[in-house]
């Protein structure tokens, strides 16, 4: 039987970056990779050489993570102590890489990180049903590991991980961790595979009850980007209510990407798809493509969420970063309309 990865108390283990087969590499994005070239890129990269593209390396990608207390009854998780977030930090490995991540409590409550999408034994599952949690006070270590699709025989392929997944606490408040979502305790996953194109940016939005990112409007995240760049969408659903995620203006194909394979296929463009309770996808755009730089709204489509608050705004600026002026008048008609709602940002359910 493997040891139990826990160690009391949490003092001494302040490590700020994680650890790259030795060196040291940014934890929230340890999968930016080296350009490659169109010849050794994947079908849906070869038509854009030079672009940048997820490299494996098979390694162990080790982080330290801290929960923490936050203000207004909120937790939160950070990669020092005092910068805990919500979302928390956004994970990235690529198939075949492994992620041990160091969780160190800071909090008077039991808590724990829990994944979606990626391998994991009974001692690194975030769950007390399997005695995998965090003491008030303790560090633990959690393994995560990754795989590439592989053959099953014949004509049946197993998938492996790569996708847009998610991580967050199973433990706080009960045994499936649901005060730990309401209050925050969440964040996002990325599995890429070998050769799929990396974003200029990535926005994490999390459908939690009637909040985004545990925010309402007007105080719901305003995500920003200049016109023609790449950016990725990771959008997760917590909490017990029914959503569906769109996105004004911008379209993405309906795959674990949001590209096309080629010509030749015939999966569905879409710009809303459920966005439910465990449930997680990604997908890249260019920003302003075909439409042009502007403030566009993105919201639950159910429409009695939308008008309580779940609506925020994805900026696209000119390709010199500034702000067009009918951007900026969009941007104060939402918090004017929005205004009489306040910040609601403590009260996910």
């Amino acid at each position: 039987m493997a040891d139990n990865p826990v160690r009391r108390g949490w003092l001494g283990h302040l490590t700020r970056r994680s650890v790259l087969a030795g060196a040291v590499a940014s934890a929230a994005f340890p999968a930016v990779a080296a350009t490659t070239s169109a010849a050794t890129a994947s079908p849906r990269s070869a038509a854009v050489p030079g672009m940048r593209t997820a490299q494996a390396t098979g390694t162990t990608r080790r982080v330290t993570i801290y929960a923490e207390a936050l203000p207004g009854g909120l937790f939160g998780y950070g990669l020092a102590p005092g910068e805990a977030t919500i979302p928390g930090p956004l994970l990235e490995i690529v198939e075949g890489d492994t992620l041990e991540i160091e969780l160190v409590n800071t909090t008077n409550q039991r808590l724990s990180i829990h994944p979606h999408g990626v391998d994991y034994d009974v001692f690194s599952d975030g769950a007390p049903f399997n005695d995998s949690f965090n003491e008030p006070g303790e560090t633990r270590t959690y393994v995560w590991r990754s795989r590439e699709r592989s053959t099953g025989g014949g004509r049946v392929w197993l998938p492996g991980t790569a996708g847009y997944w998610h991580y967050h606490d199973h433990a706080l408040g009960g045994d499936h961790g649901t005060q730990g979502l309401q209050k925050g305790l969440y964040g996002g996953l990325i599995v890429r595979r070998k050769g799929d194109l990396l974003p200029d940016k990535t926005f994490v939005v999390v459908f939690n009850d009637m909040t985004i990112n545990n925010k309402m409007a007007p105080e719901a995240p305003m995500f920003d980007s200049n016109l023609g760049e790449r950016v990725e969408w990771l959008c997760i659903g917590h909490g017990s209510m029914e959503h569906t995620f769109h996105l004004h203006a911008h379209r993405w194909a309906d795959t674990r990407t949001g590209y096309l394979d080629g010509p030749n296929d015939l999966t569905q463009a879409v710009d809303n798809k459920d966005l439910n309770p465990g449930s997680s996808f990604g997908f890249q755009v260019i920003a302003g493509e075909g439409v042009g730089a502007g403030a566009w709204m993105y919201h639950c489509h159910v429409q009695f969420h939308s008008d309580g608050g779940m609506a925020g705004i994805f900026l696209v600026r000119n390709e010199d970063g500034s702000i067009p002026d009918h951007a900026q008048e969009a941007i104060d008609r939402y918090h004017a309309h929005h205004g009489g709602l306040g910040d609601h940002s403590g009260h996910a359910g």
